[in-house]
């Protein structure tokens, strides 16, 4: 699978290869030589250089060892270190893009450079101010003291990552450090949001100015990484380059105006009176200090300072430009690098020059060096509790490490010793950066894994990385929880935003609430906004929602309970006012008495949303958050594959019908193996259903059947199905393989074989009718088996039956073994089907949402008419391969984010040049490995289009053999990114009364006959996606069912799909059927593309064909007319209308 995050130019590429030199002269002369036979590069085409023996055999030299060394030590191939090399000349900027960045940074500079003069006004009179032109910054409190004008800068210069080299593509953004001059500024303008203000009203004046300029495109506003103390404009070229390039102007107070030490973050520079508007405070009242509000000051001071540092670390290290721009990819691939709060470049390139001035990286290192120790040093290196600082000789007014920690949650001080990059933080987003860079280290070092494409290439959004998502909605109502909280001076120090004052407790409430229950909490950072210079700034409601995501622990996260402390304890008090009512006194059945908090659910799917019920209760109990405000998306796509369980009374999404039918299995598995009177004995039972490995889409559900809806086989007493009456409920056989022993006694004839087997089925059923009471019905094929409301078929198994299939008799009398679809159908139902049925068991037991996302998965396919390309088997691997080897993500942890990856791998998995591995029981080594993409390479001409390979299946694809073909897997891949892309959508929209099914009703307007059914015979018409009002009796009554004996039930009686298999054996050859099994009452139909060619007539092959005379010529071509008059008469009493869409074809 190959992506490319932006493409380069022709001209880029050429410019490039013009100028790369393969060799570099070193300084004691070592590569002259080298030099002197360099490559010659004719029409952009490099030409080899004839070398001689000698140098040809040359031993290598210091660098190149260290070369050979570096990539031997830091990758798994060399491959993974051209990749990078590759990325970084993809991701950087060409000589051609520098110049036409230059060139419109002289034009904004020279027409910056003639703004023109104002005359000076009370700061809160804007009438200098064009009408058009609106100040970005949201006045409150309007009133404000200070005098303001307009004039030229002092100054424009460029700073941030261009002048570094650090600046990457596809966005490019160049930052322009506007100084002010300082007649506009005041000394006491620090005070009470003046300086903010008059920075707002500068920015509004240049945009004012810029608005009339031919040179200059449309301009916008924005907010430094979300701050809105900090606004910019943000400058485009005219034209088709408006997309290309983006002039970030910052207005900033002249270096040294305002001392730093007045930003200390204990000292308060946003007067309480002044704020709320009431009376002056006495003396001794003390303002609280607003570390937020001194931070966003003080970062305008110093940018050119931060160049200037960052530049000499540059200058000693010659991979720090590549180490930063790495960097920089791996944070937006993880979208962490935007918005508030974020860990952005700039940061980024700060914790790389940390660790270069302190040491712990050295200067020769490369850039892949340099990018692994930076991601170890942020996965074991806690800035929550031990900051780290870049300054070296900080004045005595700069604060300590331990001050900042007590007024910021994230602590990086700058080389100054004033400022916390990281004040805007918060500790769950340092987490989650954390998470990302340890797990991104784990995927580095696996070399059965493709590192380069999980670290640098593969993005993780938000929706799909995490288990349960959930937003916050109506930020108005947030003013009321910073009243409840008492979040005044918080509020202040924010300049109004409640939103940012109130995200840290919430975060902080429900990290204590929720414990052990998730492996990490974080939130998506709230993204900069972005408005026209002529409309007012949005308020801090219009921002969106505020969402929020949970990585589960599985062990815990579904716990009811919730234990407390003893009563007696003094953390019992604590514990009582976090639960508030919710928390009571019980009793355990060790004796101890504790408190305790009882959350509801009594099904699976009940119990996975109990972070829901914690999170709404503390929310509304702390912060006055209404659950109104809630939207919790955990359970978004359950309602697709509930099951109403009539005898437990509860709802539920398959998983306890599956626990069920499993303990059924293995209570029959035991009576099996205790079985005594066979002549040879059971060596193993084996499972060999969907439903016994926890994926079955719907799982049997047994039930009390009504006896005089039926009619009666004569000799067993069976029940049949009658013709006047609705078709009966639907009961699937579950498969079950019973091998038996080998012995001299199997005969070596197959057709012997299957007659002992028969045997083996009528002994099986006496046996266990006399033992049991179980009712038995055997077949020369199999046993059917009536226990506990379900059904077993169970078929024996002999284990060189295959073998023996194989064997042929030569020409020459000899024996020969040549493999044949019978032995191979035959082996694939007794040994590989029961293997993977067991492996997928156990994955199920390690991570309980492997089984609902593979019900969600394959009602997908079925609901999208695709059950019939993609089998069963095949669906679960893929499902399976999600959770073995889900980077760059962790396992799905919930059955959504694991459906939405299953969509995202159908929709992007290169099919063609890539085999899909699912290493089942971690089996498979790096060789391994190796050879499964070696023979896949060699044999991909002859393989199946959709190749997956297993630990017992490395070459064949088994379970794709039959399915699905070249342009269905097309067709597969396009509807499932559109599937993908209205889940998403639907997920992130915050309104009420979200449909998920919409992902699942199929584009019927495709296809070209449309056969409608009868609901009366479709017998899981209760399964459909939308399922009808109309409602008919299937023979059931509420009641328990009886373990054993009673009358064997119509087994595997489904009208639909026999249908739709006659119609397949029948018509196969001129079009393909489409249905949904799970309840649907329509049958597409698409012509195959030869279905209408003429034929030469031959009265051998005039099936569904009729006779055309051309003169002398004679031609058969479809006759249409006829076959959909048979689609009528074979499924007569089902079919209900035939529609053609004569629209989509003609004749």
């Amino acid at each position: 699978m190959k992506r490319k995050t932006d493409e380069l130019s022709a001209s880029d590429t050429e410019n490039e290869i013009g100028k790369s030199k393969p060799f570099h002269k070193e300084k004691d002369g070592t590569m002259e030589l080298k030099k002197s036979k360099e490559e010659t590069v004719e029409d952009g085409v490099l030409r080899p250089v004839k070398l001689s023996r000698k140098e040809l055999y040359k031993p290598p030299d210091a660098d190149e060892l260290n070369q050979l060394r570096e990539a031997e030590s830091l990758f798994h191939c060399n491959l993974l270190k051209m990749q990078m090399e590759e990325l970084l000349k993809e991701v950087v900027l060409s000589e051609q893009r520098k110049c036409m960045v230059d060139s419109f940074i002289q034009k904004v500079t020279k027409l910056l450079q003639t703004v023109p003069r104002s005359p000076q006004m009370e700061l809160n009179d804007l009438s200098w101010l064009s009408s058009e032109v609106k100040v970005p910054f949201l006045l409150f409190p309007k009133a404000a003291k200070g005098k303001f004008h307009m004039e030229p800068p002092a100054s424009v210069s460029v700073v941030g990552s261009y002048p570094l080299g650090t600046c990457i593509k596809p966005k490019v953004s160049v930052d322009l450090a506007v100084i002010m001059p300082p007649s506009v500024l005041q000394p006491k303008d620090a005070l009470n949001q003046r300086y903010p203000r008059k920075r707002a009203l500068y920015l509004a004046g240049l945009a004012q100015h810029l608005l009339s300029s031919p040179d200059i495109g449309p301009l916008r506003y924005s907010c430094l990484h979300g701050n809105r103390l900090r606004p910019l404009l943000l400058v485009t070229p005219p034209g088709a380059d408006s997309n290309s390039l983006t002039l970030r102007l910052h207005v900033c107070p002249s270096p040294g105006f305002f001392k730093p030490s007045r930003f200390h973050p204990l000292r308060n520079n946003v007067r309480t009176y002044w704020y709320t508007g009431l009376e002056a405070p006495k003396a001794d009242t003390k303002d609280p200090p607003t570390p937020h509000y001194n931070s966003s000051v003080l970062g305008d001071l110093l940018p050119k300072a931060h160049l200037q540092f960052l530049s000499a670390v540059s200058a000693k290290c010659a991979a720090f430009t590549d180490a930063a721009a790495l960097l920089k990819v791996w944070l937006r691939q993880r979208e962490l690098d935007q918005g508030v709060g974020s860990l952005c470049g700039f940061v980024g390139s700060m914790l790389v020059a940390y660790l270069l001035s302190t040491h712990r990286v050295g200067n020769t290192m490369t850039a892949y060096q340099l990018l692994r120790n930076s991601l170890h040093f942020l996965a074991t290196t806690d800035l929550t509790k031990n900051g780290i600082t870049l300054a070296k000789d900080a004045d005595s007014t700069a604060p300590t490490l331990s001050e900042f920690h007590d007024s910021f949650q994230v602590v990086f001080v700058d080389p100054s010793g004033h400022l916390n990059l990281c004040a805007d933080m918060t500790a769950n987003t340092y987490k989650q950066v954390q998470h990302e860079a340890a797990l991104s280290l784990q995927f580095w070092d696996d070399p059965t894994l493709d590192g380069f494409q999980s670290l640098l290439m593969t993005p993780k959004p938000f929706l799909r990385t995490y288990d349960h998502v959930f937003q916050l909605c109506e930020l108005v109502k947030l003013q009321s929880s910073c009243k409840k909280l008492k979040l005044l001076g918080e509020l202040m120090d924010r300049s109004g935003d409640y939103v940012l004052t109130v995200l840290p407790v919430i975060l902080s409430l429900l990290q204590h609430g929720l414990g052990k229950r998730v492996h990490l909490l974080t939130h998506a950072l709230c993204p900069e906004p972005e408005w026209s210079v002529v409309t007012e700034p949005p308020k801090h409601k219009d921002m969106g929602a505020l969402s929020f995501a949970l990585l589960l622990n599985p062990e815990l996260s579904a716990s009811v309970l919730e234990r407390g402390p003893p009563a007696d304890s003094p953390e019992a008090v604590e514990f009582r006012q976090l639960w508030g009512p919710r928390a009571e006194l019980r009793r355990f059945q060790d004796g101890a008495i504790t408190e305790a908090v009882l959350w509801g659910g009594s099904s699976a799917c009940q119990k996975r949303l109990v972070p829901r019920e914690i999170i709404t209760h503390l929310l509304q109990l702390h912060a006055d958050i209404p659950e109104s405000c809630l939207r919790y998306r955990g359970g978004f796509l359950d309602d697709v594959v509930r099951i109403e369980c009539k005898v437990a009374q509860i709802d539920s999404t398959g998983d306890e019908e599956s626990l069920r039918i499993v303990q059924s299995y293995d209570d029959l598995s035991r009576k099996l193996w205790q079985l005594e009177g066979l002549p040879l004995s059971i060596t193993s039972v084996q499972a060999a259903h969907p439903a016994l490995r926890y994926t079955q889409v719907f799982p049997p559900v047994p039930h009390k059947l009504k006896y005089s809806f039926f009619g009666r086989e004569k000799v067993t007493g069976a029940l049949l199905p009658l013709e006047d009456k609705p078709c009966p409920v639907y009961i699937p056989p579950l498969k079950v393989i019973c091998h038996m022993e080998g012995s001299g006694k199997w005969p070596l004839e197959k057709l012997a074989i299957r007659h002992i087997k028969a045997a083996f089925h009528v002994r099986l059923g006496e046996q266990l009718r006399k033992c049991h009471g179980f009712t038995c019905s055997p077949t020369p094929t199999h046993l059917d088996v009536y226990k506990d409301g379900y059904v077993f078929r169970i078929q024996v198994a002999y284990h060189r039956e295959p073998q023996i299939l194989r064997q042929t008799i030569g020409p020459d009398g000899m024996l020969c073994y040549r493999d044949n679809d019978e032995a191979q159908a035959l082996e694939l139902e007794t040994v590989h089907r029961p293997y993977l049925t067991s492996t997928l068991h156990g994955l199920q037991q390690q991570h309980p949402a492997f089984g609902v996302t593979c019900r969600l998965a394959k009602r997908w396919l079925a609901a999208q008419l695709f059950s019939g390309e993609v089998s069963e088997d095949a669906a679960d691997l893929l499902v399976a391969s999600l959770f073995l080897q889900p980077a760059p993500y962790t396992a799905p942890g919930s059955p959504l984010v694991g459906f939405l990856r299953f969509l995202h791998l159908l929709s992007s998995f290169d099919w063609k040049t890539c085999p899909l591995v699912v290493n089942l029981n971690s089996q498979l080594t790096v060789s391994d490995y190796a050879e499964i993409k070696n023979d896949f390479i060699a044999s991909r001409e002859t393989l199946p289009v959709m190749f997956i390979a297993t630990p017992k299946d490395k070459k064949l694809s088994l379970w794709t053999k039959e399915g699905p073909s070249v342009p269905m897997l097309q067709r597969l891949t396009v509807v499932a990114a559109e599937s993908l892309r209205i889940l998403e959508t639907q997920l992130k929209d915050c309104s009420q009364g979200q449909d998920g099914r919409v992902a699942l009703r199929p584009p019927l307007d495709v296809y070209d006959v449309l056969i409608h059914l009868s609901p009366k015979h479709v017998p899981l018409l209760d399964q459909a996606v939308d399922v009808p009002h109309a409602t008919f009796s299937r023979g059931t009554v509420p009641g328990a069912v009886p373990s054993a004996g009673g009358a064997l039930p119509v087994i595997d009686f489904n009208p639909v799909t026999q249908y739709v298999t006659q119609l397949r054996d029948a018509f196969g050859h001129l079009a393909l059927f489409f249905c949904d099994p799970y309840g649907g009452t329509v049958i597409a139909v698409l012509w195959k593309p030869q279905a209408f060619a003429s034929q030469p007539f031959k009265t051998s092959q005039m099936s569904a064909r009729r006779v055309e005379v051309h003169g002398e010529l004679a031609q058969s071509v479809p006759n249409v007319e006829a076959i959909l008059e048979d689609f009528r008469v074979m499924g007569k009493g089902l079919v209900t209308k035939v529609e053609p869409r004569t629209e989509n074809w003609v004749v």
